[in-house]
Formats: C-alpha cells, sequence, structure tokens
C-alpha cells in the first residue's frame, strides 16, 4: 500500500525548533490514539524553512488529514 507524508511548514530563524517541538506532539497524538507503524520526524529543508511530518497509510490519510489539518502532503518515498 501506498504510503503519504502529512506536512506541516514552519519558517524562519526557529522554524527548526519549532518544527522539532510539533514532531514531539505529532508523536504523543500516535501513542495516545494507538497507531502502529506511523513515521514522525522532522527535517531543515534550509536555514530558515524546516517540517515537521507524519507518514500514514494512504487508506489513514483522509482521518489523520482531517483531524491534524497538515499544512500539504506528498507521496511518502523510503530514500
Amino acid at each position: 500500500m501506498r504510503k503519504l507524508k502529512l506536512i506541516w511548514d514552519f519558517k524562519g530563524p526557529d522554524g527548526l525548533k519549532i518544527a522539532e517541538h510539533h514532531a514531539i506532539h505529532l508523536k504523543e497524538f500516535v501513542e495516545i490514539e494507538k497507531y502502529e507503524n506511523l513515521l514522525t520526524g522532522f527535517e531543515a529543508l534550509n536555514d530558515f524553512h524546516a517540517i515537521a511530518f507524519l507518514v500514514v497509510p494512504e487508506d489513514q490519510m483522509k482521518l489523520l488529514r482531517d483531524a491534524l489539518k497538515p499544512h500539504r502532503g506528498q507521496v511518502y518515498s523510503e530514500e
């Protein structure tokens, strides 16, 4: 099954810290709601743009998208 990456964008000089903090909340949500095998994390795209993300199976995307309101999404590929 295809996986999708739900993404939250954070910009500015504090973007990476905010993305890291948001990823903690995503992980807590996954644990509280008892989801299994969902990947959470954060990464810096450059000095002023960072993201927090949640990788989900396509069949769970709509439910999680509506609950968490990501800024955008894309097909996830394991690099």
